[in-house]
């Protein structure tokens, strides 16, 4: 059974840092796209970053609003990616989801696998 867990949400306020983790387990995700999106209350799903990695390279995909601010990152060891939030705003809040699949659009594609996701605020 393919398990996604997210942690790492929190209360927090504007500036601040949080770092979200994603745990997979269930499955091998060799050539799968590990992705976080987010969706705040009353608003359509959000993609805000995602990483692959092929033939030994690694490549990192984030949405506009949290490019400069957000780092994705994965450690294969231990089946987990994370996402590094810094300099985080009020608009920043949501619940954040970890999602898997072999998608060849990362922010767009279908992905086959979602965690039960996380709830991040930023207060002003």
């Amino acid at each position: 059974q393919v398990q996604l867990v997210e942690s790492g949400g929190g209360l927090v306020q504007a500036g601040d840092s949080l770092r979200l983790s994603c745990a997979a387990s269930g499955r091998t995700f060799s050539g799968y796209t590990m992705g976080w999106f987010r969706q705040a209350q009353g608003t359509e799903r959000e993609f805000v970053s995602a990483i692959t990695w092929s033939f030994g390279s690694t490549y990192t995909y984030y949405g506009d609003s949290v490019k400069g601010r957000f780092t994705i990152s994965r450690d294969s060891a231990k089946n987990t990616v994370y996402l590094q939030m810094n300099s985080l705003k009020p608009e920043d809040t949501a619940v954040y989801y970890c999602a898997a699949g072999k998608v060849s659009l990362p922010r767009t594609g279908t992905y086959d696998y979602w965690g039960q996701g996380t709830q991040v605020t930023v207060s002003s």
